[in-house]
């Protein structure tokens, strides 16, 4: 079972409730480079900030159980060729907002296909920031389409744990055992 936590959602739920209502509410990348709905605070609450404005706490590579990203398809993609979903990270601008993004990593490009409901996109435990960047205090999703989607939602959230089970298909979207045709002996 996976847990959802609000307070580390990229997109899926209204601000005005902080209730994720399934098939409401989800980010709809249309066309070209879009941000995800929701930024990622990490600073501190109550502690005094670092220099240059940090104060922001370090949820990258740790032991068992690492932070991990989970990229879902909550309805089918419609229309468009392919989807690239990248994690940016941005330090405190010293005014409480964020400053220059960083993109972490990035998928490669989905095609509309394998863009059914169920399918993840982004299985992988939360990086470390690529060398030469500091710890962020932000970070957000970027979504970048190719084509133009006419229908379809994302929910992105980082959780301590998630179902990572072999699929049987291969969109990444029907857990499962090993496909019809294998034997394992006892």
């Amino acid at each position: 079972m996976t847990i959802l936590d609000a307070q580390l959602q990229f997109t899926g739920y209204p601000a005005t409730t902080g209730i994720a209502v399934p098939g409401t509410n989800y980010d709809l990348p249309t066309t070209g480079a879009q941000n995800s709905s929701n930024i990622i605070d990490l600073h501190m609450l109550g502690i005094p900030k670092l220099a240059a404005g940090q104060g922001a706490r370090d949820i990258g590579v740790g032991d068992d159980p690492a932070m991990k990203l989970l990229i879902q398809v909550v309805t089918a993609m419609v229309g468009g060729t392919s989807l690239i979903v990248a994690l940016q990270g941005a330090p405190d601008d010293g005014t409480g907002n964020p400053g220059a993004w960083t993109t972490w990593w990035a998928s490669a490009a989905v095609v509309t296909a394998n863009l059914t409901q169920g399918a993840r996109l982004y299985d992988m435990d939360m990086p470390r920031p690529p060398p030469g960047v500091g710890v962020p205090r932000f970070l957000q999703l970027s979504y970048t389409a190719a084509g133009t989607f006419t229908g379809g939602a994302i929910g992105a959230w980082i959780v301590l744990d998630r179902m990572d089970q072999m699929y049987n298909g291969t969109n990444n979207a029907v857990l499962g055992a090993y496909p019809p045709g294998i034997v394992v002996a006892n």
